[in-house]
């Protein structure tokens, strides 16, 4: 009998060495389909990548009411590492978009698109960051209301780059960092 364990053993060991290679093999993980804990949407076109887009409102009311002025955020990234790109325009039938500051994407850059600062305002917590950020601009975007507009539900835009050409998205509202007096 100790001639067949000592025959066998090495046989039971390389047939269980095999199962449990084979436990994880053809799994999916849990977290494989989650979506990242960001208020926004997100969209790609090419080399080009919009992240976090929302607006970002506080809505004290029933709706947020048609000539109101509410900001648009996001963030955009040139993955190119050699064509540069720029934003041309952005468009929603909500309202008029205004865009100021750089629109500009340099190759492997980015573009953050933050609440504009204003006078008793504090600095934008994006803003803050570019210093650390190579090849980042900054601008604000704001959107003057043709139409109520309500937290919930989701609003079309439509971006423009030179490059890239048109990304569509539905974005949402967001109430983001409010500070409390």
């Amino acid at each position: 009998m100790n001639r067949f364990y000592r025959v066998m053993a090495p046989l039971y060991v390389a047939v269980a060495a095999a199962a449990l290679a084979g436990c994880g093999t053809g799994q999916i993980s849990q977290t494989a389909d989650q979506a990242s804990a960001v208020n926004g949407a997100s969209a790609t076109a090419g080399d080009l990548a919009l992240r976090d887009v929302r607006i970002q409102a506080v809505q004290t009311g029933d709706a947020l009411e048609s000539g109101q002025t509410v900001d648009l955020v996001f963030v955009a990234t040139n993955q190119s590492i050699d064509t540069r790109d720029e934003l041309t325009s952005v468009s929603t039938p909500i309202g008029k978009v205004s865009v100021t500051g750089s629109k500009s994407l340099p190759p492997g850059g980015t573009l953050i698109v933050s609440a504009p600062a204003g006078p008793d305002l504090p600095i934008a917590p994006a803003s803050k960051a570019l210093p650390e950020v190579a090849e980042a601009s900054a601008a604000a975007a704001t959107v003057t209301l043709d139409e109520a507009i309500s937290n919930g539900l989701t609003y079309d835009f439509t971006f423009n780059f030179k490059k890239a050409g048109e990304i569509q998205l539905a974005v949402p509202i967001s109430a983001g960092a409010v500070s409390h007096r």
